[in-house]
């Protein structure tokens, strides 16, 4: 090898040597390392960021399952005082607006020509009385043959009957109330001449007072009679008690709904037949429910799950949901009191996630 080459090689090893023996003094790598350093050190599972979250702690609750529906206030009785004949009213013995007993006499019709015919029957059934009279002694005599005396008394017992024929008509001149009740406004006066189809007034009895309305047929097994409602009317927001007396035996084919009435103490007359009703219905009570708020519960395809945050972090719990109320959700299994239950940021979080929690009521 020429000398002056060799010289030269030997130069440029010397010199990477140097350079190698140097390097590590040199820094020059010194801002990425750092960087790399943070990175790593930021990607180590004891120092990823804890998600702020809210959570409420599960407590039992008393638990009502109501339903809302829309009635009408009905009266006890009612009905239009009629007249079952025609002719002339002669006396109206009611004030409207009055409270009258069951049988109180409120209208009375011109009965003149009916008790006249009355007074000639009654003559005639004491002539036919006498003639029965003598022929039954000739009967008896053999004086006579039995159908004589059987025609006899065919025509006495004839004018009896035709007596309480009239006398019946005469009972039917007289009005009567035919229960305790309130007479509404009248609509006749003395001297009209009615006939069947003319209302006089109209008559109700309003205390008690009853609640018609209907429920969807869903719930018709969990209603029966005796159970309770509550109830308001447009005139007032005062909260009405009725307890049903009577429910429909089949359901409304047009709606699919049940129909079903209340009764209600009205002894201040404030519940008034036609007035609107709203109605609340509850249909079970549980002392001891556990729920939690609805945002809380995530829909799954084959149940629900809520996310339960446990010493700092959280997990996955599949549950059984229940009633459902305004704000919140039963949940009939899965949950324990006293668990803590995740109600907020949970997009931002999955089973094992470190969160911050804050306790809301």
């Amino acid at each position: 090898m020429n000398p002056k080459v060799k010289t030269i090689l030997t130069v440029v090893i010397v010199l990477v040597i140097a350079f190698l023996v140097a390097l590590p003094k040199l820094d020059i790598f010194s801002e990425d390392s750092g960087t790399n350093a943070t990175a790593v050190a930021a990607s180590a599972p004891g120092t990823v960021k804890a998600v702020p979250v809210n959570a409420v702690v599960v407590e039992p609750k008393r638990l009502s399952d109501q339903i809302q529906v829309t009635g009408a206030v009905l009266a006890n009785e009612s009905l239009e005082i009629r007249s079952e004949i025609s002719g002339k009213v002669t006396g109206i013995h009611f004030q409207e607006g009055q409270e009258v007993k069951r049988g109180a006499l409120l209208v009375t019709i011109n009965d003149e020509e009916l008790r006249a015919q009355l007074e000639k029957l009654k003559y005639t059934r004491k002539l036919r009385e006498d003639m029965e009279y003598r022929q039954r002694l000739l009967l008896e005599k053999e004086a006579i043959s039995q159908e004589e005396y059987d025609q006899a008394l065919t025509e006495l017992n004839t004018s009896a009957a035709d007596i309480k024929v009239l006398e019946a008509q005469i009972d039917r001149s007289q009005i009567r109330a035919p229960f305790d009740g309130v007479i509404g406004l009248r609509y006749v006066s003395t001297g009209s001449y009615i006939s069947p189809q003319t209302i006089i007034a109209t008559f109700s009895n309003i205390d008690p007072a009853k609640v018609e309305f209907s429920v969807p047929g869903r719930y018709s097994n969990d209603i029966k009679v005796d159970d309770e409602v509550e109830f308001r009317t447009d005139a007032s927001d005062d909260i009405f008690l009725g307890k049903i007396y009577a429910i429909d035996p089949m359901l409304d084919p047009a709606t699919r709904t049940l129909k079903m009435r209340a009764i209600s103490p009205n002894q201040d007359r404030r519940l008034l037949p036609g007035q609107f009703a709203r109605i609340s219905l509850t249909l079970n009570r549980e002392d001891d429910a556990l729920m939690v708020p609805t945002q809380a519960v995530i829909p799954e395809l084959n149940g629900h799950k809520v996310f339960v945050a446990k010493q700092g972090t959280v997990e996955e719990r599949k549950v059984q949901v229940g009633i459902r109320t305004n704000k919140d959700v039963e949940i009939a299994s899965g949950l324990s009191q006293q668990d803590t239950v995740v109600t907020s940021g949970i997009l931002q979080i999955k089973s094992g996630s470190p969160v911050d929690i804050t306790l809301t009521e």
